[in-house]
């Protein structure tokens, strides 16, 4: 597997990713009247975090297996505080879970967000992501819902740690 920073012109395999991993991997934590509404929204590449020179790839093959990375600005308006970073948008291929991935993806983010001089690390953390998050030390602070569109809320859990 191989780690590199995303670029815009990865918008189309990051889309891809996402709109097969998300629906597979959230189905059991979700029930199907939020997966409807929210799936077309959050299964979306974010083109300024490709641009943001801080969002990673994994590839296998010449295959992405993964994504994600982190910013100093908080994914919520407001939210944000000095010295954290947050996560954003991590995922993973879902025939390639438990293989170190995500994990390899988010170690990066973090690795690059200490040496950017940040003290600690937020995540707005799906259901269903929150025992990859607590194996790699991150604390549960909250259930939270965030609101993607007007009436279109989305159940999540507020974690942190320190880098």
């Amino acid at each position: 597997m191989e780690l590199r920073i995303a670029s815009r012109a990865d918008l189309g395999a990051v889309d891809a990713l996402l709109s097969r991993s998300y629906p597979a991997l959230l189905k059991a934590d979700y029930p199907p009247s939020v997966l409807v509404t929210a799936l077309p929204l959050i299964s979306r590449a974010n083109p300024a975090l490709l641009r943001s020179g801080t969002y990673w790839l994994a590839e296998e093959d010449g295959r992405l297996v993964g994504a994600g990375g982190w910013t100093a600005a908080a994914p919520v308006a407001g939210e944000g505080a000095p010295g954290l970073a947050n996560v954003r948008h991590v995922v993973s291929d879902p025939g390639m879970l438990r293989r170190g991935v995500a994990r390899a993806v988010l170690g990066a983010a973090m690795a690059q967000a200490r040496l950017a001089g940040m003290r600690g690390i937020a995540a707005l953390s799906t259901r269903t992501a929150v025992p990859f998050y607590a194996a790699l030390g991150f604390a549960l602070i909250e259930e939270t819902e965030i609101a993607l569109r007007p009436g279109i809320d989305f159940p999540a859990v507020r974690m942190a740690r320190r880098l």
